[in-house]
Parts: structure tokens; C-alpha cells; sequence
């Protein structure tokens, strides 16, 4: 059996041999980036130097990146139990900063593959991007790829859903500035895993069946996109990203890879302390390791468990472990797991019990679980769809918002700045405010910036620096990305920083003169980060979906829309 150590140092040598520099892996935990919590990419940390900028240590860069996958759009908590997804893995990459191209690329991967890792050719499948309105159809990777050998059963062309790559997927869904370009898969087939025709009448290298598994990505790195089209780059780059783990699963030749040596020590304490078996525990078991994993991962960079950004990934992914194995102490002596566990074992032994009772999840019953318990409502919706029920979010907020008045009726609450308005109401729409001004700069750009905006208790209007009124699709975008957010019940927090370490932490800020010593930066999850007087919600939970009703132009360079709530269907 091949090893993971074995294979890392196997790719970093045969790429050095090529004239490669080993660069040191980018910092896992990201303090100061406003889009993302955590590095979940190789090229992430590279984006400068793809768009043209000079490396100081060259044109041609390898190295093994940790990454994590737990939050945004990069969120896999909910895949793992799959036996091929994970939170935390290492990312193998390697890039040419306008120095070779495919004709290099193409070759030398297929090489490390079946040369260094001994794969089977007969094992391996190649995909391709099949072109569009904008970028035309790849025949020269083709080429490539059949002069290595590779026969036309084992090559497969896919649009721009599966062969293109960007931080936000196709070209269209792209905002301005963004770059990325076509790309070419490398897949293994694992013979011995059957085709199950509930994915399709032919198995094919992006069937989610689990006979073919992604080990490589060579995403040719062209295009940058402009305010209506992609615009070349002044430099051709090659992109390679491989999931170590995914690599080592398939020179092994095992579909499960929860069975290399990064997992299997972990399953087999997991067997010995619970006298379990992996094969009636299946899921279970690759949950707890994959997130033991990534705790640790987090804990060892510094992130300790808290209610927010980081630490709120890191206090999830410990308190999902303690769902699946209440007394998973047995299995590691790390401190701060060992004392998020005690600070979670009161509530969680008691949501236990109660569960135990309910044989149809309401609402309601989540509510009194999450209000005399404090048992998280994320994980009753996880509990109980795994039985296949469903929770009612609605009637969930009903009575949210019915203890909250309740509450106020006994007393009342002093906010410092914020809203004049603080009703139940105008309170929801701020939270909306800071959701529709993330939404609108992920879309339309990051020159997009905040002009006004005035809430009342039915509407919001948000003034924003664009040149134009929004597209219909534009509009259906920015409003899909934030109800998106709301589903995803996003924790609203905040701490109160100084202005200059709010701004550096990436937090939006307007109206500097305003601001005095202390500022209040509120943060909703990992999506909108915000200088911001309050109030808001404490959870996008307690958020129904928006709608635009009106947009108009109010000057030179300056848009104006109306949004407001309407009911979820």
C-alpha cells in the first residue's frame, strides 16, 4: 500500500525535477480576507501572479496546500459520509506563470500517473471542455491526449458546468474581475464499483455513482472577466490541483478513502473503543474521521471554538462528531476538544433524550429544543432528515418571534446607535441590507460601494455606485445568492473592534468620519462582514426570502432598488 507521505514527496520531487520551486504551503486560516474564512484551493494564495504579476521565485511553482472545504459555497460538512468527499485534504499543485502551456502540462501528469504512482493506464479517463459562445472547443488537449494514447472511449467533452473552472463556477456566474478558464480532468475508474442506473442508463467520468473518481484538474488559466465578456490574460497559465487523499486512494486502487492511512488508525480506535464495525457503520465512522481531522487541523492553526467566523466552523464540526459518538473522548486527548465536548455534553445528553420522544419534528419542537435545551437547530434538521423528516423553518420563526416578544414585554432593551426604528421588522430588513450589499459586490464586482440606504418597516432602499440598472439576470443573481445565505441559517454575530482593525480584518466600512474609538463589526457567518451600529437578527433563520420590487437610476453612476420580504412558497 502506497502512503500519503509517499505520494507527496513523489509529486514534489518529479515536478522539481522539471524545473519546479517548492513554494511553502499559504496559511490555512485566512484573518484578513472578507470572501472566505479558510484557504480551499491551491491557486487561492496565486491569484496575483496568474493575472501577470511577477514571482519572486519564478514561472514554474509546486506544492502541497492544506485546504478546508467547511463554509460558503465550499461547504462539504454535509457530503462527507460518501466515502470520496472531505472537510479538510491536501491539495497537490503546480503552475507555469505564463511559461509552458498544455503541451507540457498534459504530458507530464499523465506521467507522474502512471509512471511514478504506477496506475494502470487502462485505469484512467480524460475530460475536456466542449466550448461556448465565448471560448472555443479544446482539439489541441485532445491531441495531446491521444498521442499519449489515450483512446476516444476514455475521452469525454462536458460544457461549462463541469469543465470550467472559477472561484464561482461558470463564465456567467463570474463577477467583474474574476479569472478563470477551461479545463481537462483526469479520472480513475474503479472496475470493481458497479453502475447504479438510478444516476443514469451510462456511467460516465461525472457520474455520481462512485465508479469514477476526479484525481486532477488541469484548469488552463486565460480569461479574466470584463464588465460584459472574458478578456484574455497577458499571460497563458497552467492551474493543476490534485486531492492528495482522492490520489492516493486510486493508486491504491480502493474506492474508499476513508482507508488510507490518514483515516484508517482513527477508524480502527473508532472499532476497538465502541466495538463497532465500519461496514454496519459505514458513514458514521468516515464523519468522525473526517472531522477529527479537520479539528485538529483547525486547532493546531490556532482557531478555538467560539459562535463565531472560525471558530463557529470548528465548534460545528466537534459537536457533529459528538452527535454521531457522545462519548468520542475516547478517542482523543486533545484539550480544547476535550473541553468543547464538556461545555456541549450538558445540552447535548439532554436534546438527546428529548429527540428520543418526538416521533414527528415540528417547528415548535425545535424550538423548545433549541430554547430549553440549547441544542443547535442545525443539527436537529440533520438528525431528523436522516430519518426523513423534515423540520418546519416557518413555524420555527413563529415561535422565535413569539418568545422574543414575549421577552420584550418584561423588559426593555437599550441599543447603542443603529436604527432609529427598532422594530421586529425594520430589525430583519438591516440584517437584508447587509445580505443584498455582499450579494451585489460577489455579482456585479467589487467597485460596487454603498451610497444610502433607508429601512422601513415594510421595504428597504439601498443606493449602490453602478453604472447602469441591473440586468433580469443580474437581479435574479443577487437575489438568489441571498436567499441562498438565509436558507443556510448563517449565525449574525459581532465584536467590537477599533475602526483600523475592523477595516483590516476586511470588514465594509463607510462614512469613516462617523466612527469613534470602538465599532461594532458585525459578521454574518463567513458570507457579509460590516461596520455597523445594529441591531440585527441573530440568525438568517428568522429571515423570509427577498424580493426587488423596484430599481431606478438616481444619477450619474448611482442605482437605486427597493427590496423587501414576501412569504416563502
Amino acid at each position: 500500500m502506497i502512503t500519503s507521505n509517499e505520494v507527496r514527496e513523489k509529486y514534489l520531487k518529479f515536478f522539481e525535477k522539471r524545473g519546479h520551486v517548492i513554494i511553502p504551503p499559504a496559511p490555512l486560516v485566512l484573518e484578513n480576507d472578507p470572501t472566505t474564512l479558510f484557504t480551499s484551493s491551491g491557486m487561492q494564495p496565486l491569484v496575483p501572479y496568474l493575472m501577470g504579476k511577477k514571482h519572486e521565485l519564478g514561472t514554474r511553482l509546486v506544492d502541497s496546500q492544506p485546504s478546508v472545504r467547511a463554509q460558503g459555497k465550499n461547504d462539504d460538512i454535509l457530503e462527507v459520509g460518501d466515502s470520496r468527499h472531505l472537510t479538510y485534504f491536501e491539495m497537490l499543485g503546480n503552475w507555469s506563470l505564463g511559461d509552458y502551456f498544455k503541451e507540457k502540462q498534459l504530458p507530464w501528469i499523465w506521467e507522474f500517473y502512471t509512471n511514478e504512482l504506477k496506475i494502470p493506464k487502462a485505469k484512467l479517463y480524460v475530460t475536456l471542455f466542449e466550448g461556448d459562445k465565448s471560448v472555443e472547443k479544446d482539439l489541441v488537449s485532445y491531441q495531446i491526449w491521444k498521442d499519449l494514447g489515450v483512446d476516444d472511449d476514455h475521452i469525454f467533452y462536458y460544457g461549462v458546468k463541469k469543465n470550467w473552472w472559477s472561484r464561482s463556477g461558470t463564465p456567467d456566474e463570474m463577477p467583474e474581475g474574476e479569472i478563470g478558464g477551461p479545463t481537462s480532468e483526469v479520472f480513475y475508474e474503479f472496475t470493481q464499483t458497479p453502475h447504479n442506473k438510478k444516476f443514469g442508463d451510462k456511467c460516465h467520468p461525472n457520474c455520481d455513482c462512485g465508479r469514477f473518481l476526479e484525481i486532477g484538474n488541469n484548469v488552463f488559466m486565460l480569461y479574466k472577466k470584463s464588465k460584459s465578456k472574458l478578456k484574455e490574460l497577458p499571460q497563458k497559465n497552467v492551474d493543476f490541483g490534485g486531492g492528495l487523499e482522492r490520489i492516493v486512494a486510486a493508486a491504491n486502487d480502493d474506492p474508499d478513502i476513508f482507508k488510507i492511512d490518514l483515516y484508517w488508525p482513527t477508524i480502527e480506535k473508532v472499532q476497538k473503543a465502541f466495538n463497532m464495525k465500519y461496514l454496519e457503520n459505514q458513514k458514521t465512522m468516515q464523519i468522525i474521521a473526517d472531522h477529527l481531522r479537520s479539528s485538529e487541523a483547525l486547532i493546531n492553526n490556532g482557531v478555538v471554538p467560539s459562535n463565531k467566523m472560525h471558530g463557529y466552523i470548528l465548534r460545528r464540526l466537534i459537536r457533529r462528531i459528538a452527535i454521531k459518538l457522545p462519548e468520542f473522548e475516547k478517542i482523543t486527548d486533545n484539550p480544547v476538544i476535550l473541553e468543547e465536548l464538556k461545555k456541549f455534553k450538558v445540552s447535548l445528553d439532554k436534546g438527546l433524550k428529548e429527540i428520543k420522544k418526538v416521533e414527528k419534528i415540528t417547528g415548535k419542537i425545535a424550538f423548545d429544543l433549541y430554547q430549553s435545551y440549547g441544542f443547535p437547530l442545525e443539527l436537529t434538521i440533520e438528525l431528523f432528515e436522516e430519518k426523513g423528516q423534515k423540520v418546519d423553518l416557518e413555524e420555527f420563526r413563529t415561535e422565535f418571534d413569539r418568545h422574543k416578544e414575549a421577552s420584550r414585554s418584561l423588559s426593555t432593551g437599550i441599543f447603542k446607535g443603529g436604527l432609529v426604528d427598532r422594530g421586529e421588522e425594520t430589525t430583519k430588513l438591516h440584517t437584508l441590507t447587509h445580505l443584498l450589499h455582499a450579494s451585489l459586490r460577489k455579482i456585479l464586482g467589487d467597485t460596487v460601494s454603498q451610497k444610502g440606504s433607508h429601512i422601513t418597516h415594510e421595504r428597504l432602499r439601498f443606493d449602490f455606485s453602478y453604472p447602469e440598472k441591473l440586468t433580469d439576470i443580474q437581479v435574479k443573481k443577487v437575489i438568489d445568492l441571498i436567499n441562498e445565505q438565509i436558507d443556510k441559517n448563517l449565525p449574525v454575530t459581532f465584536e467590537e473592534k477599533t475602526p483600523d482593525e475592523a477595516i483590516k480584518e476586511g470588514a465594509l466600512h463607510f462614512f469613516v468620519e462617523k466612527y469613534g474609538e470602538k465599532v461594532k463589526m458585525y459578521s454574518i457567518g463567513d458570507f457579509s462582514r460590516e461596520i455597523c451600529g445594529g441591531p440585527h437578527v441573530t440568525n438568517t433563520i428568522l429571515l423570509r426570502h427577498a424580493k426587488m420590487i423596484k430599481q431606478e437610476k438616481i444619477g450619474s453612476g448611482v442605482i437605486r432598488i427597493y427590496v423587501r420580504f414576501f412569504e416563502k412558497k
